[in-house]
This record gives C-alpha cells, sequence and structure tokens, in this order.
C-alpha cells in the first residue's frame, strides 16, 4: 500500500504508540473529570498529527472524525450504564433530540465546506469557553430552573449538536454544563450527555469518513477522514482505563485537578489560535 513506501516501520509504530497512549490519556481524564474523551482526544490528535507532519489542510478533519469515531461505542457502553442506574430522564431526552439531530445534520454539511482552519477556530473557541467554566463555575449557580421554552430548547438543542460534530465532541461537554445550570440534576445531566453523544457520533463520523474519501495527504491507514488505527487503538484504552480514573478521583483534589485541565484547554485553544495567525 502506498503508506508503506511513504513511511518507515520506526514511524508507523511510533504512531501506534501515540495513539494507543492518547486513548489511555483520554480514559483516566474522562474517569477522573467527569469529561467526555473527545475533548481530549481532539487536541491530543491534534498535536500528534501536527508533530508527525500531517498536512495542515487535513490535520484538524482526521482529528475530529477520529474523535467522533471512538465516541459511538463508548457512548453506547455509557448510555446504557446510566439507563441502569436510573440517570436518564427520557422526557428531557425527548424535548431534547429532535432539534440535537438537525444541528448534527448541519454540522455534518458545513464539515464538507470548512476548511481545516476553520474547525479549529472552532474547536479553539468552545474549547476555551469550557477552560473558562471548569475553572471559574461557582458551585450552585444556575441560569434558570428547567429547560427553556419550545424556541430556546430547539436552538439550545441545535447549537449542542452542531458544535459537538465540528468540534469532533459527544454531547456531554456542551449538554453537561449548560444543563446542570438549568438545574437538571448532575447524574441526569451526564446520562443524558452520554445517550446525546450517540446521536452525535454516528452521523457525525460518517459525514467525515464520505467526505474525506478522496481527500489527499490524510495520516496512513485512514478511511475518509477516520483513522481507522486510532480508532482501533483508542477505544479499547479508553475503556480500558476510565474506570481507572473513576478510582482515582476519590484521592485527588478534584476542583484543583479540573483547573489544570482547564488549563491544559486554554493552552491547546491559545496554541491553535497561535497557528491560525503564522
Amino acid at each position: 500500500m502506498e503508506f508503506f513506501n511513504q513511511h518507515s516501520t520506526a514511524w508507523l509504530l511510533g504512531l501506534a504508540a501515540a495513539l494507543l497512549a492518547t486513548g489511555l490519556v483520554a480514559g483516566v481524564l474522562a474517569g477522573l473529570l467527569g469529561v467526555g474523551g473527545g475533548i481530549v482526544i481532539v487536541p491530543v490528535l491534534y498535536h500528534l498529527f501536527t508533530l508527525l507532519g500531517v498536512d495542515e489542510s487535513v490535520r484538524m478533519h482526521a482529528a475530529v472524525g477520529t474523535s467522533l469515531a471512538t465516541i459511538i461505542p463508548t457512548s453506547i457502553m455509557s448510555s446504557r450504564a446510566h439507563r441502569k442506574r436510573g440517570s436518564l430522564d427520557m422526557g428531557l431526552i425527548k424535548r431534547l433530540m429532535p432539534s440535537v439531530v438537525v444541528g448534527v445534520i448541519v454540522g455534518s454539511v458545513a464539515s464538507r465546506f470548512l476548511s481545516g482552519a476553520s474547525l479549529t477556530a472552532v474547536f479553539a473557541s468552545v474549547a476555551l469557553l469550557v477552560a473558562v467554566n471548569m475553572a471559574f463555575k461557582r458551585d450552585g449557580f444556575a441560569l434558570a430552573d428547567g429547560l427553556p421554552g419550545t424556541a430556546g430548547t430547539a436552538l439550545l438543542g441545535s447549537g449542542i449538536g452542531g458544535i459537538s460534530t465540528l468540534m469532533g465532541i459527544g454531547g456531554g461537554t456542551l449538554s453537561v454544563p449548560i444543563l446542570n445550570a438549568l438545574r437538571v440534576p448532575m447524574h441526569t445531566a451526564v446520562g443524558t450527555g452520554a445517550m446525546l453523544g450517540m446521536v452525535i457520533s454516528f452521523p457525525g463520523a460518517l459525514a467525515f469518513l464520505l467526505n474525506g474519501l478522496d481527500v489527499p495527504n490524510r495520516p496512513p491507514f485512514s478511511l475518509g477522514h477516520v483513522n481507522l488505527l486510532g480508532f482501533a487503538l483508542i477505544v479499547p484504552a479508553t475503556l480500558a482505563t476510565t474506570g481507572w480514573g473513576a478510582k482515582l478521583a476519590h484521592s485527588i483534589n478534584a476542583k484543583r485537578l479540573r483547573q489544570v485541565f482547564a488549563l491544559f484547554l486554554a493552552l491547546t485553544a491559545a496554541r491553535m489560535f497561535y497557528g491560525l495567525l503564522t
């Protein structure tokens, strides 16, 4: 195959090791912080592909597409677990689901026409907002009591679906803090985010796969903008280590850890913005 001629065995082994490490880190942090793996996987893959010399025009597309693919099995398992625990509010999900689907469709179509720089700008901007929320959110802070009216809920759901698709993240990263700020109990917000991740990840990953089929300069082992090697290594590593992170969370200062992760996200966003300006 062509990529075997383009890259040495050592380069390919280094890629595999780095992708496996990405899954391990994503799983631990997801368990520690209660965040979706995508918010970790995308920036790590972005930096990894940068170090490996992947062309800038496809770098962010590959990171987002691969991240969305990895979310499919993890969100299915997570939502099943939350359903067994009784932390799924089906009434809440039914209100949000239609507009989330609309947002995913819009984001999937838009991803075909957006450049790598545009996707990077979207991720960096939202990651910076997430970092600020994680670092400075006050306990008990609320915007309102429950979801807004029909129009407001439609806008909220479509925003979560569209932005999550373009960022390569599941619904949890955006939906959990938003729903919690609307006084939805945290366990219910997390369960809702897991189920929304199922709705977002499958069509989103499929769109990035199809949109990238004829695109040159993709990383090796890629089908469209989904890196199959990354999917094969990240998913089992993430599933294996999420439990470790959850256990560690009980012995580590969670607030301090969230601030450290917020710093990581802020620095990642700053690095992405710098790359866009240079």
